[in-house]
């Protein structure tokens, strides 16, 4: 223990130098302001900037790229909760019911516990990575691709099972992602899937128009076929702050986010997403009143945001412990440290033992600027709310196009986006959840690859996922989930059919 804070000593006298400290704080502010934009994910902003920090420091280049991953993080929640459009995909799961909040003239109340619930993650997330990076990250060596085909499969079943609505039809929109995500070129053979004829579908359907468009155009849709426009709000500043009541349910919430948004962190993949959609699924199943999730439920915002921010920081453990990174941005910024001739991996601790505890120490510091940065401005982001939807709504309108255009530059994807905002409307005047969409479209290509990897390692034998003893022990429990899930339809259908035999006698 005295080894340990005397290197997080030196880590603080490394993150709070004049220099590491402008960066983290440049890396916060971009960071926030890239979460924000419609299209505009982490991955593109630490892309962008990469060149920039071939002049800097190691320390100071990875201080600087971090800042902007977990900036975004942040910054995300602002667009989903006051307008329904997730900034990144990860925020998807807070734009239900922090917009519903927003509706109810709780827009305040919902960023606050998102800024709140954000830091506390982030910072607990960082001393767990401090304490258990070494231990998690050796067990995180123990999955092939028949763990990971497991895992993704239990995974979209303890989705449906606990988000508590029909199971059939949440199963079906998940369903239809997994067929969005197989859309474009099959890596292992080349074949060039369901493209009709369309080129830009080389790369498959990005997963921004996806979500732009079922979430923040299918909503301008829904708000455009009211009978009549709804009301400017008028924000006081006595309702910025969560009630006695919104604190206390926001508690549990974000210290279950926080635990189960890092150990999702440290498996690879597209762990932040995946965070946020089993963090509201869980919350929503143990809630004493499910009903309330989606219509301004606090947990729902508290929860994922914990999640996401968590799992930004868990998603570090496989990269600095092991040098394998958990995703395409930890890749980036793995490349990053490259370029200055360092390599990541278990030895990164004993070598540079100022850059690894200076970027640990730079994370509490950075989470503390976010906080200091965002609590402020929530009173001016609420206040967007006093434009008039006449006004407002083809403002976002117009920096949905743009965003989405942006990202690729590609005119297929504001179609896509298009063609989803008209899919999402129909789907939810029929009451069908279209978050799985979202979900199966990120899933779909990890969950595929895992598979026909399994099978070429076993010669196109399935047993080689009996044989596998953490593969089987997920499978058995998906299994049994799916069975529990349709037990009360066999019996409502036993019922009827004695019902019907009863009345026939």
């Amino acid at each position: 223990m005295t080894e340990t804070l005397q290197n997080l000593y030196l880590g603080f006298s490394v993150a709070l130098s004049p220099e590491v400290l402008v960066f983290a704080i440049i890396g916060c502010v971009v960071g926030t302001l890239v979460g924000m934009l419609p299209g505009v994910g982490p991955l593109a902003g630490i892309s962008l900037l990469l060149p920039a920090t071939f002049g800097l420091q190691p320390t100071t280049a990875i201080v600087l790229l971090a800042g902007i991953y977990y900036g975004a993080m942040y910054g995300g929640s602002t667009t989903s909760i006051l307008m329904r459009i997730p900034g990144k995909a990860a925020s998807v799961m807070t734009s239900i019911d922090g917009y519903a909040m927003t509706l109810k003239g709780r827009a305040g109340p919902a960023l606050t516990i998102a800024a709140v619930g954000s830091f506390i993650a982030g910072t607990l997330s960082v001393a767990f990575l401090m304490l258990l990076a070494p231990l998690l990250a050796s067990f995180a060596l123990r999955f092939g691709p028949p763990e990971y085909f497991a895992l993704l499969t239990l995974g979209l079943l303890v989705l449906a099972f606990l988000t508590g609505g029909s199971m059939p039809k949440t199963l079906s929109m998940a369903a239809f992602g997994l067929f969005l995500g197989t859309i474009g070129i099959d890596l292992m053979s080349g074949f060039f899937r369901y493209h009709y004829g369309i080129v830009e579908l080389s790369d498959g359907i990005g997963i921004v128009p996806v979500a732009v468009g079922l979430f923040g155009v299918s909503e301008i849709l829904l708000t455009a076929g009211q009978d009549k426009a709804p009301a400017v709000q008028k924000p006081k500043l006595k309702d910025l702050p969560p009630s006695r009541q919104e604190w206390r349910d926001s508690t549990w919430p974000i210290g279950r986010g926080t635990v189960l948004g890092f150990l999702i962190g440290i498996i690879p993949g597209s762990a932040h997403i995946i965070s946020s959609f089993v963090s509201y699924a869980l919350e929503r199943r143990i809630s004493r009143n499910p009903d309330k999730f989606g219509k301004g439920a606090i947990e729902g915002v508290a929860g994922p945001e914990s999640a996401n921010n968590s799992a930004a920081c868990g998603a570090f453990v496989p990269m600095l412990a092991l040098g394998v990174p958990s995703g395409p941005i930890t890749a980036v910024m793995m490349a990053a440290l490259m370029v200055h001739g360092i390599a990541p991996g278990p030895l990164l601790m004993e070598q540079q033992p100022q850059l690894f505890w200076g970027f640990i120490a730079s994370m509490y510091v950075g989470n503390l600027v976010l906080l200091i940065l965002n609590l402020p401005l929530v009173g001016l982001f609420v206040n967007m709310l006093r434009i008039p939807y006449a006004y407002l709504y083809p403002s976002i309108l117009m920096f949905c196009v743009l965003g989405v255009y942006a990202v690729n530059e590609s005119l297929i994807d504001v179609w896509v986006m298009t063609a989803m905002g008209a899919l999402g409307y129909v789907l939810r005047k029929f009451e069908f959840e279209v978050a799985p969409i979202v979900l199966g479209l990120v899933l779909s290509p990890m969950l595929e690859n895992a598979l026909r990897q399994s099978l070429s390692m076993s010669s196109g034998s399935y047993a080689i996922f009996v044989n596998r003893p953490i593969a089987v022990t997920m499978l058995a429990i998906a299994a049994f989930l799916l069975l529990l899930s349709f037990l009360p339809l066999l019996r409502r259908g036993v019922a009827s059919s004695r019902a019907q035999l009863g009345l026939e006698s």
